[in-house]
């Protein structure tokens, strides 16, 4: 085993019945940033090769308490069902990356900002002196590893986020949009995830985000 390898003692699996299908829940520790994280696996992973994953960043807001102003909590459940349908795959769930890292107090004061001054996703991040992303996805990979995983096909509209996974060993072979249907509520914030960080989101076109009151 490896310096950075996920220790097989700091692991526990159970069977998990979810609304999308059945899946094998494997919870670990992190090496590297001791935080405890989560993979969802459906079926047998064979030999490794192109296995669809999702890597979820957590969201409180969108996954537990399904807030309309992201589209987190609809992309967590729409890359379940198709890991489901598909009979084999992964979801890593990771913890820790709450506002793209910044956690959760501040993210609810950045949208305060959002709200009170028309602020976008990116730009009420920067006005509280904060980064815009500060996620780190070497915990997925490592998990990943641990399962056997050795190419991806990555459930995910931001290029960032294939880059980086390579850049931790995981080759991704193919990216599979994850487009739930835009609302009113976050089509602001969608926008700005195309026009300033730069994710595919192809299905906004022609779309007029609302204006903030």
């Amino acid at each position: 085993m490896h310096e950075h390898d996920i220790d097989p003692a700091n692991t526990a699996e159970s069977e998990l019945a979810t609304r999308s299908g059945p899946f094998r829940a494997l919870a670990f520790r992190d090496p590297v940033d001791g935080a405890e994280h989560l993979a969802l696996l459906s079926g047998s992973l064979g030999d490794g090769e192109e296995v669809l994953v999702r890597l979820h960043s957590e969201c409180v807001t969108g996954d537990a308490l399904g807030a309309l102003r992201c589209e987190c909590g609809d992309q967590l459940r729409e890359a379940l069902d198709a890991i489901a349908a598909e009979g084999r795959g992964v979801l890593v769930y990771l913890r820790g990356h709450e506002g793209r890292g910044i956690g959760l107090l501040e993210k609810v004061r950045s949208m305060t900002l959002q709200d009170e001054e028309g602020l976008d996703t990116v730009d009420s991040a920067t006005a509280l002196g904060l980064p815009v992303d500060t996620r780190s996805y070497g915990p997925a990979a490592r998990a990943l590893r641990f399962l056997g995983v050795r190419s991806v096909r990555l459930l995910s509209n931001n290029p960032d986020k294939a880059r980086e996974l390579e850049e931790h060993g995981v080759k991704v072979a193919a990216r599979v949009p994850v487009l739930p249907p835009a609302r009113a509520e976050n089509l602001a914030y969608l926008t700005a995830k195309r026009d300033r960080l730069g994710h595919d989101l192809p299905h906004l076109d022609g779309a007029v985000p609302r204006a903030r009151a």
